[in-house]
């Protein structure tokens, strides 16, 4: 069956970087558009960065533009967020998301089980 396995999260300084990886299995891994989204402490889960099947196209969410990068190794069967300049506001559990085909924020086939991010002030 399909698993996504986040990890890379951890307690980070204000300004700090962190990178977080999923990696697939039991899918074929770039026929997959992939995603991050995350969940803060007693908010609702939102959108984080998306990318395309070859990592030609990326989407990121207002919140995290220039500061968060999504890219894939499709060879690894691994999608990466770059964290930077981190604040206490991206505090939250972050989550892989995988779809088959394009892109389509409301139509996720696969989570994964998130990895936490807490960043200190």
């Amino acid at each position: 069956q399909v698993q996504l396995v986040e990890s890379g999260g951890g307690l980070v300084q204000a300004g700090g970087s962190l990178r977080l990886s999923c990696a697939a299995s039991g899918l074929p891994f770039s026929g997959y558009s992939m995603g991050w989204f995350r969940q803060a402490p007693g908010k609702e889960r939102e959108f984080v960065a998306a990318i395309s099947w070859n990592g030609g196209r990326s989407l990121y969410a207002d919140s995290v533009k220039g500061r968060l990068i999504i890219s894939r190794d499709n060879a690894k069967n691994t999608v990466y967020l770059q964290m930077n300049s981190l604040t206490p506001e991206d505090t939250a559990v972050y989550y892989c998301a995988a779809r088959w085909g394009a892109w389509n924020i409301g139509d996720i086939h696969s989570w994964g089980k998130g990895t936490l991010v807490t960043v200190s002030s």
